[in-house]
């Protein structure tokens, strides 16, 4: 492996440096070639690293004096946030000297700047935020956007999804021809809106993407699709339902196992199935979302994420950038969307 060198938005998120710092020294215990830069208040994350060992060769500190809140408008930010550690670590990008940045703060905010610094790629209209979903065949997972960027897509912009979420299973998860579904409340085509309906349509005519027709939100786990293409709100929705569900799960089995004595004794018994199928499911193993479609690799972790979620995030990042994605996908939206149809007019 070639030096990777990624830098971490280390003020934001719910916990800021009590997270973002542990899961970095963690990280670059496990990845003897990975250099990290914490940006943030220096003072702040001199004294979060003070009684800890790390190779200062390969950590490094680079000073931010703002830091944008987590219910802060994107506008806002992007306007009055400049020497915010979410922007700096966002110029690094920018500037080469970093390979790909990784922030737990305002979705909002960091779609905004990341997308005012680094640009979209050609062709690209809008980027998409990209994550992994598990599914019932435990050697495969799913790749779904958009996640929450566009809450209204054009079905111009739904291709230029399916497009980069295709080049992306490809890339990463290393699948031949990956198989691309769009989310709909049916299978049959009279089923869905208009939107859908036209990506449908546009969609049949690129030859290149393996397009597999309509999915509904009961079969999306099942391990069929590799992708899953939708608009930014179904997508968020379809994202926070899936968490939630996890979580309930987890819970109800908690509850169940410690009704009494004897559901104890048999929890004791059945633990190691319990902590496979809890692990299977944990929104934590799949924490770290691409926004896709930029000039560069920008990595969202949970803004509630803890240490080992948020070192997920950080192995996001080095895929991204071992992968070389960005390129990819600009090679792949320059040979398939040269028809004009497949660019949308508002933007």
């Amino acid at each position: 492996m070639t030096r990777i060198i990624i830098a971490i938005d280390a003020m934001g998120g719910d916990h800021g440096p009590p997270v973002t710092v542990p899961a970095s020294l963690e990280a670059l215990a496990k990845y003897p070639d990975l250099h990290l830069i914490l940006v943030g208040d220096q003072a702040v994350l001199q004294r979060a690293l003070q009684s800890r060992s790390y190779d200062n060769q390969r950590l490094t500190i680079q000073h931010a004096s703002q830091q944008v809140e987590m219910d802060e408008l994107p506008s806002q930010a992007l306007r009055t946030k400049k020497d915010s550690s979410m922007r700096v670590a966002i110029n690094l990008v920018k500037e080469g000297r970093a390979q790909a940045c990784v922030s737990a703060g305002n979705t909002g905010a960091l779609m905004a700047t990341a997308r005012f610094v680094l640009k979209t790629l050609p062709g690209i209209d809008r980027p998409a935020i990209v994550s992994t979903f598990p599914t019932m065949n435990p050697a495969k997972n799913m790749r779904m956007l958009d996640l929450g960027a566009n809450v209204d897509s054009s079905a111009e912009h739904l291709v230029q999804f399916a497009v980069m979420g295709s080049v992306l299973a490809s890339a990463v998860d290393n699948i031949e021809n990956p198989k691309v579904y769009l989310l709909n409340i049916g299978e049959e085509e009279i089923k869905g809106n208009e939107q859908v309906k036209q990506t449908a349509q546009l969609l049949t005519t690129l030859s290149a993407i393996n397009y597999a027709g309509y999915i509904e939100g009961d079969v999306i786990y099942q391990g069929d699709a590799d992708v899953v293409v939708c608009d930014g709100f179904v997508g968020n929705v379809t994202l926070k339902t899936t968490e939630g569900v996890a979580i309930f799960i987890g819970k109800l089995i908690k509850e169940a196992f410690m009704r009494n004595l004897f559901t104890k004794l048999a929890g004791l018994m059945v633990k190691p199935v319990l902590k496979a199928f809890v692990k299977r499911i944990d929104p934590a193993r799949y924490n770290g979302a691409t926004f896709i479609g930029l000039q560069g690799t920008v990595i969202k972790s949970h803004g509630g994420a803890k240490s080992q979620a948020f070192m997920h995030a950080i192995e996001e990042a080095m895929i991204g950038v071992e992968k070389n994605v960005p390129e990819r996908i600009r090679h792949e939206v320059e040979r398939l969307l040269k028809n004009p149809s497949l660019h949308s007019e508002s933007e």
